[in-house]
This record gives structure tokens, sequence and C-alpha cells, in this order.
């Protein structure tokens, strides 16, 4: 399979002495922000203390990158979802996006909250029906979504009945928060920082 991320980012990683204090008070939003606090489960900077992942190039246009990180904040500890579904869903578009670095990071998450070996496999395959009851539908919903954009009826009624419509507006909004991201960390060119050169082994079918 050929990776969603290539090798050779096209955006340098800013420093933080460099920056500019818009720049400044978005990096100490996400370097000091919920997302830092308890374990660190993936990098948030590097070891010079410069922003990765998609973080690094939310700093290039601070106003909407400070948008992004608020809302990407938001879908993390902010929804109903629970952890195990909202990881699964994270993942599954990380998996169709190809994306190493959303696979690299929610990987860590998702292990952190129970997801065994197996279910990642799943996850990562398209396997949906190794997984349980709310947990399969999630992943067939957040499938549809990132691979199709839309839900037929049958899906529609489906994840309504496991998650509500309230959950349904939360699972729309995650896809398509990472979808965004995903896009962003392809077109930079942004590898997962542990091993850039590795890619996400297999990938279900769009």
């Amino acid at each position: 399979m050929t990776s969603g991320v290539t090798s050779g980012a096209r955006i340098p990683k800013l420093e933080p002495a460099e920056l500019d204090d818009d720049q400044r008070s978005l990096y100490d939003a996400i370097a000091g922000g919920r997302r830092a606090q308890g374990p660190q489960l993936f990098r948030l900077a590097d070891g010079e203390g410069r922003l990765e992942g998609p973080f690094n190039a939310f700093l290039l246009q601070p106003r909407l990158g400070s948008a992004l990180q608020a809302l990407g904040s938001s879908v993390r500890y902010e929804t109903g979802l629970d952890d195990r579904c909202r990881e699964i869903a994270i993942l599954v578009v990380a998996a169709l996006w190809r994306s190493d670095f959303e696979w690299y990071a929610h990987e860590a998450v998702a292990r952190s909250v129970g997801l065994t070996d197996a279910e990642l496999a799943a996850v990562r395959d398209g396997h949906d029906a190794a997984l349980a009851g709310r947990e399969a539908v999630v992943a067939r919903t957040a499938a549809a979504l990132a691979a199709r954009g839309d839900l037929d009826d049958a899906e529609y009624r489906e994840a309504v009945d496991q998650v509500g419509t309230p959950g349904l507006f939360e699972l729309l909004t995650l896809v398509g928060y990472y979808s965004t991201l995903a896009l962003q960390l392809r077109v930079f060119r942004v590898p997962a920082p542990e091993d850039p050169a590795r890619p996400l082994e297999t990938a279900p079918p769009a």
C-alpha cells in the first residue's frame, strides 16, 4: 500500500522562540492545554519544543488554527461518545485516509482506553463485524461518512438507534474534523514522529 503521507515534509517546524504573539498564544493553548494534561500518549512537541503533527500547521494562520484546536478539544473531551467509540471513529478516518500521524497518535490513545490488537486490526482493515454492538455501528457509520460523505436511510436509522441524533451530530463533526486534519497532514507531508517511513500496512477498500 502507498501511504497517504510521503517522505519530505513541505513545511518546517516552527521554532517556539520565533513565534509572534498570536502564534505563541495558540502554541500555549496546545502545549499547555487539556491535551497536555495527564499521561502523554503521543508527542505534542518534539525534543526542541516544536509542535508535532497538525498542530505545527495550525500556527501558519493562528486565528483559524485557534478555532480548529478549540473544535478538536471539544470533539475529544466534550462529547457524549464514550472513549472507545470516539477512538474507533478517529481510527476509521485515519485508516481510510491512510494518515500515518493520525493512526500513530490515536492508536496510542485507543490502547489506553482498552482496544486490543485484534480490535485495532479490525478497525484498520475495515472489519467492523469483529467489533461488538454499538462500536460496530460507530465504525460502519464513520466509514460511510469518511468514504462517501453520506448515510443511506438504513445507515441513518442504525446510527440514530445506537447513538441518538445528538450523538450522530457529534460523530459527523468528529469525522469532518479528523478528515480535515488528515487532508492537511497529507498535503504538508507530515510524518508520524516515531518512524517517518512507516506507512499503514493495509487499509479497507473505499
